[in-house]
Parts: C-alpha cells; sequence; structure tokens
C-alpha cells in the first residue's frame, strides 16, 4: 500500500513543479507601439529565419553597405520598440542598425521556455541571415545588448567571432544567479530554490553553465564595454563585477554608473558620448 502513495506524492510533486516552472517563464507578448518614423528615420520591416522555422520580427536601418552593423537586443518581456533611444542616437553616427524581437517576445514566434540561451542563438540567426542577405559587404559587427540581451551578446560574441565589440547594460553573470535573487526576494528557502535549478536543468535539458555569460566571456575575442548601474536592483553590479573580472583584461572594461538602476543608465549625461567613443575606436565608420 505504500508504494502506490509514493507514486502519488511523485506525480503531485512533479505536476506542482511543472506548474511553477510555467509561471516563471510565463510571458506576454507585447508588440511594440511605435516605430523608427517617430524619428523621421527610415526603416524596413523583415522577419528573420530563426532556430525551428522561427521568425524573428525586425527593424532594418542601412546607411551603407561599407559601414559597420550594430545589433540591438532587448531585455526580458521587452521588445525592439525599447531601442528607439538607441536608434535615435545611433542612426545618426553612421551605423548599419538591426533591432529584432527574440523569440517570444514582441511580433516574432513563440517558444515554450525562452532563456538567455535562446536570446543567443536569435542573434546568431540575424548575423547569419545579413551575411546571406548580401545587406552588408564586411564583418565588422558590434551588438548592443540590455539586461538579458546583454547576456545574450556576450554569448553570441564568444560563439561567433564576426562579432568585434559589444555593449551591454545591466547584463548579468549566470541565469542561477537571477533567479537565486528572485527567489530570496519571495523569501524561498534555499535548499528549495537550489533543487528547482537542479529539476529544471534535468526535466528540461538546460544547462545554466554552458549558457551563462561569465562561462563565456573568456573566450570571447570581441573588445567588450559593459554598462551597469551601482544602483541595479535587478541585476546587482556585483554580477556586471563577475563578468569583467571573468573578460580578458586588454578587452573587457566595466562602467559602474552611480546612482543609476537597471533600466536608466542611457540617461546619464556622459552615457553616449562614452558609447560613442567606444564605439569609434573598435568600429569606425571609415
Amino acid at each position: 500500500m505504500i508504494f502506490p502513495w509514493i507514486l502519488v506524492i511523485g506525480v503531485v510533486l512533479i505536476f506542482s513543479l511543472d506548474q511553477l516552472i510555467e509561471r516563471i517563464y510565463r510571458l506576454e507578448s507585447k508588440k511594440h507601439r511605435s516605430t523608427p518614423e517617430k524619428f523621421n528615420i527610415d526603416f524596413e520591416q523583415v522577419y528573420i529565419p530563426g532556430v525551428k522555422d522561427a521568425q524573428l520580427y525586425s527593424w532594418w536601418l542601412p546607411t551603407s553597405p561599407q559601414a559597420p552593423t550594430l545589433i540591438l537586443v532587448h531585455g526580458w518581456g521587452r521588445n525592439l520598440g525599447r531601442m528607439l533611444p538607441y536608434i535615435r542616437e545611433l542612426h545618426p553616427m553612421g551605423y548599419n542598425l538591426l533591432a529584432f524581437d527574440a523569440r517570444s517576445h514582441g511580433s516574432s514566434s513563440p517558444i515554450k521556455r525562452p532563456t538567455v540561451g535562446t536570446f543567443s542563438e536569435d542573434i546568431l540567426a540575424a548575423i547569419d541571415f545579413m551575411a546571406q542577405s548580401g545587406w552588408v559587404s564586411n564583418n565588422r559587427i558590434g551588438i548592443i545588448g540590455l539586461s538579458i540581451g546583454g547576456g545574450a551578446a556576450i554569448n553570441a560574441a564568444s560563439w561567433d567571432q564576426r562579432v568585434k565589440a559589444v555593449i551591454t547594460v545591466g547584463a548579468f553573470s549566470h541565469p542561477i544567479e537571477v533567479m537565486k535573487l528572485e527567489f530570496q526576494k519571495r523569501k524561498v528557502p534555499y535548499f528549495i530554490s537550489r533543487f528547482l535549478f537542479g529539476y529544471i536543468q534535468l526535466r528540461h535539458g538546460i544547462n545554466f553553465d554552458t549558457i551563462a555569460p561569465v562561462n563565456n566571456i573568456p573566450q570571447s575575442n570581441a573588445e567588450i564595454f559593459l554598462i551597469h548601474g551601482t544602483e541595479d536592483e535587478t541585476i546587482p553590479l556585483t554580477q556586471g563585477q563577475s563578468l569583467v573580472d571573468a573578460g580578458k583584461p586588454a578587452q573587457t572594461q566595466l562602467w559602474a554608473i552611480a546612482g543609476k538602476g537597471h533600466s536608466d543608465c542611457n540617461t546619464h549625461p556622459q552615457f553616449w558620448k562614452k558609447v560613442s567613443a567606444f564605439l569609434e575606436r573598435t568600429l569606425p565608420i571609415s
């Protein structure tokens, strides 16, 4: 009689864990409300082929086939409209720009469990598409990523040597560090959260160590500029410090912006001056 009860309890536990995981990954896909036309900037709407027949909704803003290209990657739960302040500043500099909705975000194809790994795959799909499309005549590619998009930018630069420069804003170091912080905020005991991390990996075939930016950044040959707010409560500055410590010293720098949080670093008066200087050094227009 004991075995049936053990079986029932096991089934209930697995069901409960799966429901919890579904809530963790659940996203309300929000589409953009504005386009670059808001700033009188011409653009093309493009659907980029992604992994497993996915389609990535994108904006292509070309300047010249000879110019470097910057790929712009939004954060978790956002869409390419989040990159409009960046488009407004970067387009006049002369760069080709490509912004896209990651899978399960905006107007792109849905997937069951988006992670920093799937964001990274989407960036690689965008790079491959540009190379095959003939839009540009060179492999001078940079990535600007926010939050999870910044972590994905680091991964992509580590996995594809065509990426020459990366700028991140509020990038995280490891998925487990992000989840650990969220569980702490909800006062979930550490032993429960640790069990859940292992369960997710086993149940869904996700290897957090493989997709952790802090583990991939040492393999990147790109120049990397990490930007992080000292008051970031979503992704604490300690994670940015872990990234710069793991990166190649000569190619990785961290700018900790005093008083800024997770989503307002670009409002600092020196932000665009520093971004422009980094791009001019690593991806000059001429």
